[in-house]
């Protein structure tokens, strides 16, 4: 049965009210916390396939309150998880008393905690060659992962006959979650335009491979409990990131003070 609903090439109509959301700058963020997340995916996993989850945080909300069309990729997917702090926090002030923060990250630690037990089988998609290598390598040092693919693209546009390609090496994996870490919004975008036609559950991960690869640090427990992860994050590639966290976080709480 499984496999023959993964050849539809179809989304799924989920129960998708059982899943509070909370408006926050147009975008519907899932007002849940971790437990609620992967007890969602865990159920609805076969409905899920071919569907998406943004994992959404300040810089992408802020996006999509600009953007109309990033908006309607951000709300087009089976979930928009509040990855960033300031999210949960005003999902909470909002009314939402179960909303907590649901990181990229953490989610995938969950997730493969879980993998062995239930079978589930990874493919990776994004980031360099040499950091999928390290990735790899450093994933099955923590866990028994049935990884079933792993592919660096190009930084150019694909093709339609080398995404074609690239669809088919996915949907020929078999494989239950396909990460996606293209950085945002490219990966959400990616994901859009392949829902429905990628099999297995897409998950946009932004800089995850590099955490468990260990390119990137994660900020220390202490400074995530006092929602400082991006201040870390900042002090480790400050030129990237200044201008994106000066920028956004001031539109941000400019925008949500007004009740947008």
């Amino acid at each position: 049965m499984k496999e023959a609903a993964r050849k539809e090439g179809t989304v799924r109509e989920l129960p998708v009210s059982e899943v509070p959301t909370c408006p926050i700058l147009g975008v519907r963020i899932a007002a849940i916390d971790m437990k609620a997340a992967l007890a969602y995916i865990q159920e609805h996993l076969r409905e899920l396939s071919g569907n998406y989850i943004c994992i959404s945080n300040v810089h992408t909300t802020v996006t999509s309150y600009e953007d109309a069309e990033y908006r309607k990729i951000q709300n087009g997917g089976a979930l928009a998880l509040p990855d960033g702090k300031p999210l949960s926090v005003l999902c909470r002030k909002r009314g939402f008393a179960g909303a907590d923060r649901v990181t990229g990250p953490d989610l995938m630690r969950e997730i493969f905690d879980r993998s062995e037990k239930c079978g589930y089988r990874h493919y990776f998609y994004g980031s360099t060659p040499e950091t999928l290598k390290v990735l790899e390598q450093k994933l099955k040092e923590q866990w028994r992962l049935n990884i079933v693919g792993l592919e660096s693209p190009p930084f150019r546009a694909l093709t339609p006959e080398e995404d074609a390609q690239a669809v088919e090496r996915i949907n020929a994996s078999g494989a239950d979650f396909v990460w996606i870490g293209l950085g945002a919004p490219k990966q959400e975008r990616w994901m859009a335009a392949h829902q429905g036609r990628v099999q297995g559950l897409m998950i946009g991960v932004g800089a995850g491979f590099d955490y468990f690869a260990g390119n990137i640090k994660r900020a220390p427990m202490w400074m995530q409990k006092l929602s400082l992860e991006w201040l870390y994050r900042l002090l480790q590639d400050p030129k990237r990131l200044f201008k994106r966290y000066l920028v956004t976080n001031t539109k941000f709480l400019w925008l949500t003070a007004r009740g947008k």
